[in-house]
């Protein structure tokens, strides 16, 4: 099949997000210039460079109180984010951070997880993930949105300092089986890191 993404595709659901897999799901900790901390997971997410590290997430919508999303508001605000690994684990309690919920809720309490400190940020950190990667805000991008009640906004942050459990480190490397990352793919599926192969680049 072949449709321009102007028209309708003339399927059940959309496709483009079932095609575009699997995406790493980025668990952004923030916090807003009182303190008060988000913990949002968010599948746009992605490095996008090696030296500095650097990494993006995108936040499409608004918050049901109004303007831009918790998590894009906060880091815009005050320049600094955490973004937490989600983990086989830890896959019931990244979903139930992705609820809507009033601004005042903390998701690390509604989801029952442990607020650590971060050692180079302010926002703190999801003590139950083993990877976790402190950021600066570097800058944000306004996309154009089909519909202007939804904007689509994508954060780019310097990763400056980087948490990783001695678990699932072994020889030296990570170990993909001891840490068991979870990815989005489409619709309401999701996707779990157990079957990994290596090839050599020419």
């Amino acid at each position: 099949m072949f449709y321009e993404t102007k028209d309708h595709h003339g399927l059940k659901n959309n496709p483009f997000k079932s095609l575009i897999v699997p995406r790493p799901i980025g668990w952004i900790s923030s916090q807003d210039r009182d303190g008060i901390v988000n913990l949002a997971p968010y599948s746009f997410f992605n490095g996008v460079g090696s030296e500095p590290p650097t990494v993006m997430f995108a936040s499409e919508g608004t918050h049901t109180e109004g303007d831009f999303k918790d998590s894009a508001t906060n880091v815009q605000e005050t320049g600094e984010f955490v973004c937490n690994l989600a983990t086989w684990e830890l896959r019931e309690q990244m979903n139930t951070t992705s609820a809507q919920v009033a601004r005042a809720v903390d998701e690390f309490e509604l989801a029952g997880l442990t607020a650590t400190p971060s050692r180079l940020v302010a926002p703190p950190r999801v003590k139950e993930s083993p990877v976790h990667l402190e950021c600066t805000h570097l800058k944000t991008v306004e996309l154009p949105s089909n519909d202007p009640r939804r904007p689509s906004l994508v954060v780019f942050g310097r990763v400056v300092g980087i948490h990783i459990d001695d678990s699932i480190i072994t020889d030296g490397m990570i170990d993909m089986e001891a840490f068991k990352p979870i990815a989005r793919l489409g619709y309401m599926d999701y996707t779990l890191v157990d079957n990994v192969f290596t090839m050599r680049r020419p």
